[in-house]
């Protein structure tokens, strides 16, 4: 598939996740099918956006033979949005703890397999009667639905009420951050300084997959976003780029929690920029990652 055609259909799908309507799901079905993993990665999620819009037997139907797809992130990326439906994905529990009990499946895999499964078994405690949850921010009683669909965004616990008003409030946030990365790296990946870039157009170079800017909870109830993550090796870039007090404040705390979630981190700083290729390379030589 074309670069151009791959990113236009991965924007597509990434836009109907985002659209709160069930208007584009058979649209998503189709992606779903896409010769590209990215589109078909990319699809997925975005149908797991949709739980609670979207009709959640006809989700689990397209999502589930994604759990057996050829690319890992797919996998993953099914398994996390099957975790959005809760105990109506009660069926795809037996293919997760094969998915979990292969020896080789990728490590990040079964990471995201584990969390998927106990999401779906609390909720179908919950729907059972066997256990109550309620709702972090305002103490209501949440229904398995709920459970699931905040967990999978959240990981926490929501009523559909205070999920929305959440969500409202991570939407203001996320624009607020968008709206400062204008720096465009050969891929098309917008960042926002010039250091973020080399880092980016390195790991481009070297064929080597990230995610940029994204959400990830290191300790429960606290989110952070790592500059650079490297899905298929399991390792975090951070470029830190400022010298105020208060970054650096920020920075301690950040790589504090690294450390005590036992991820494996990369550090550079202005200084490492001209000899970024020797230190990436040594760096994630050291993690047995290349």
């Amino acid at each position: 598939m074309l670069y151009q055609t791959e990113a236009t259909l991965s924007a597509r799908a990434k836009a109907l996740g985002e659209s709160a309507s069930a208007e584009g799901f058979e649209e998503l079905r189709g992606l779903c099918a896409s010769e590209s993993p990215l589109v078909r990665r990319i699809a997925a999620s975005a149908i797991g956006k949709l739980s609670g819009i979207v009709d959640a037997d006809k989700a689990v139907e397209t999502l589930m033979p994604m759990l057996a797809d050829a690319h890992p992130q797919v996998r993953q990326y099914a398994t996390k949005a099957l975790s959005a439906f809760g105990a109506k994905a009660k069926q795809v529990l037996p293919v997760l703890r094969d998915l979990y009990r292969n020896p080789t499946e990728k490590d990040y895999v079964k990471r995201t397999v584990k969390t998927a499964g106990l999401a779906i078994k609390e909720s179908l405690k919950i729907q059972e009667g066997q256990t109550v949850r309620t709702c972090s921010r305002c103490g209501t009683v949440v229904q398995p639905d709920e459970y699931a669909r905040s967990q999978r965004f959240f990981q926490r616990t929501f009523c559909d009420v205070c999920f929305d008003e959440t969500a409202t409030e991570r939407r203001n946030f996320e624009t607020a951050v968008e709206d400062k990365k204008n720096i465009q790296t050969l891929n098309g990946t917008l960042v926002q300084s010039a250091g973020e870039k080399q880092v980016a157009e390195w790991l481009e170079r070297h064929g080597i997959a990230y995610r940029y800017d994204g959400r990830l909870r290191i300790i429960e109830g606290f989110q952070i976003r790592p500059d650079f993550y490297l899905p298929e090796r399991d390792v975090y870039i951070e470029y830190w780029g400022m010298d105020t007090p208060r970054y650096k404040a920020g920075m301690y705390l950040k790589q504090d929690l690294y450390m005590h979630a036992g991820k494996k981190l990369i550090s550079l700083y202005p200084s490492d920029l001209p000899n970024l290729d020797h230190l990436l390379t040594t760096k994630l030589q050291v993690f047995n990652t290349k």
